[in-house]
């Protein structure tokens, strides 16, 4: 992921439900795609490591 750039997920579709994460090597940012102004919510990298692991562990199966 590129350092302090905001991204879409590339599981987004086109239907504006969707989040963007920014990694800013000390910490990374999160804020919903439709809202960003609205503030966003920071994680430890080895938190939000932790978080997508558990989702693609729960959520991807076959």
């Amino acid at each position: 992921m590129e350092r302090n750039a905001w991204r879409t997920s590339s599981r987004s579709g086109n239907n504006g439900q969707c989040v963007e994460v920014r990694d800013r090597r000390a910490q990374v940012d999160v804020r919903d795609s439709k809202a960003p102004d609205a503030g966003m919510l920071s994680f430890a990298p080895a938190a939000w490591d932790a978080f997508v692991e558990t989702i693609k562990t729960n959520t991807c199966r076959p």
